[in-house]
């Protein structure tokens, strides 16, 4: 069981007994969240003095001594696999991966093997564990999907990942080819997005009580009369977002069998092309980016 204790600084006294730990987590790349804290401070797993403190809001006093500890993680149970992965950039705290088409981000009931978690425990020997079935993961895209992903490596990366997400200050854009003679050169499809009524897998444009605002910016960059090809810019991040917006608008993404038509396209024809954020280490912004599949192009040939 892990454990930690630290002594009250003068610059601490009267500090709220959770915002002190964020600041001691932060300061040794714990990558405990302050939600996390709070719920180990309720759960008894916090000590002043040698005391239970269940309050979050303990303001702490002289010489007080904070003890924290943790029960043992859980153990993932997952193989690694020795399957091809694309690196585009790796440091000590993060890789950028270049997912193809056809492979699932992460384990789920039905489906424990031969996923991308799978290959990043045989590549990598250090990835977050904050979620032990998930390491590494603080984002997703769809199993048919390829392009961009960012993987953290350690608990702080995750953590200071998982929050520039939260605020929506990553920068990502996708190219998508779409049905259809797309009309506009630009538009922003803003409609809010809720769970299908009735198909309980898929998501809708709703405009009932359980909807979240949804927002997404597209840009035109090739037409036929059959088909267009997008720039897409999700202000957003709901589940399924791109997809269900382009099909409200009556421009399904090519190989999509759930919010399209199946079989007119050996693929989903979406591609995360680019991904930007602030490196949690540096505290510099940086950006990549890879081609666009070729049966994109293709399309427009």
């Amino acid at each position: 069981m892990p454990q930690y204790k630290v002594k009250v600084r003068p610059e601490d006294v009267a500090r709220r007994l959770d915002l002190f730990l964020a600041g001691f987590s932060n300061k040794n790349n714990l990558g405990f969240s302050r939600t996390f804290i709070q719920k180990l401070i309720l759960e008894g797993g916090v000590r002043v003095r040698g005391s239970k403190q269940a309050k979050s809001g303990y303001k702490l006093k002289a010489n007080d001594e904070v003890s924290i500890s943790l029960a043992d993680k859980e153990k993932n149970t997952l193989t690694p696999e020795d399957i091809p992965l694309e690196v585009v950039y790796e440091d000590k705290d993060l890789a950028v991966i270049n997912k193809p088409s056809g492979l699932v981000v992460h384990p789920a009931p039905g489906n424990y093997e031969h996923t991308l978690v799978n290959a990043l425990l045989h590549h990598f020997k250090n990835l977050s564990d904050i979620n032990p079935q998930r390491p590494g993961i603080v984002h997703r895209l769809d199993k048919e999907t390829s392009g961009l992903l960012v993987i953290a490596k350690n608990n702080f990366s995750h953590l200071a990942l998982s929050k520039q997400f939260a605020a929506h200050t990553i920068e990502r854009k996708y190219i998508a080819v779409v049905k259809g003679k797309v009309e506009y050169d630009e538009f922003v499809i803003e409609a809010p997005i809720a769970r299908h009524p009735v198909k309980r897998k898929n998501m809708a444009v709703s405009f009932g009580p359980t909807s979240k605002f949804a927002k997404t910016y597209y840009r035109t960059l090739k037409r036929t009369e059959r088909f267009s090809l997008l720039e897409l810019k999700p202000f957003t991040g709901r589940t399924h977002q791109l997809r269900v917006h382009l099909a409200f608008s009556g421009h399904p993404i090519l190989g999509d069998d759930k919010y399209g038509k199946a079989g007119v396209f050996g693929r989903l024809a979406l591609h995360a092309a680019s991904l930007g954020f602030t490196h949690p280490a540096t505290g510099k912004f940086i950006s990549f980016s890879c081609e666009v599949p070729e049966e994109f192009a293709a399309l427009f040939k």
